[in-house]
């Protein structure tokens, strides 16, 4: 099973930007779909964006489209996720994790999940 770090989460006003970036402890991870999913304080885990693994084909959660873009390096064994335009709303602990799908946004086909990382978006 791969086993994943993110990190880059904060806070950020309004407005703002950050980056994900999320680590993957092997270079079989090009062999997966990456996806990213985040989880608010009294709701479910939801998704936000998967890349297949040659990076070719993306999928976005509809609040996502727009403002947040997916990547992947493999040189890197990383997954990015670059969010724009942060809403109060955004505020979340978000996670990435790892399909043997070709890409999908179902929780339940993901394993290899990462601890998470909090984003706050406050003034």
């Amino acid at each position: 099973q791969v086993q994943v770090v993110e990190s880059g989460g904060g806070l950020v006003q309004p407005g703002g930007s950050l980056r994900l970036s999320c680590v993957a402890s092997t270079r079989t991870v090009s062999r997966y779909a990456m996806g990213w999913f985040r989880q608010a304080p009294g709701k479910e885990r939801e998704f936000v964006a998967a890349v297949s693994w040659s990076g070719g084909t993306t999928m976005y959660a509809e609040f996502a489209k727009g403002r947040f873009t997916v990547s992947r390096d493999n040189a890197k064994n990383t997954a990015y996720l670059q969010m724009n335009s942060l809403k109060p709303e955004d505020t979340a602990v978000y996670y990435c994790a790892t399909s043997l799908a070709v890409i999908s946004r179902a929780p339940a086909e993901y394993n290899g999940w990462g601890q998470g990382t909090q984003i706050t978006v406050s003034s």
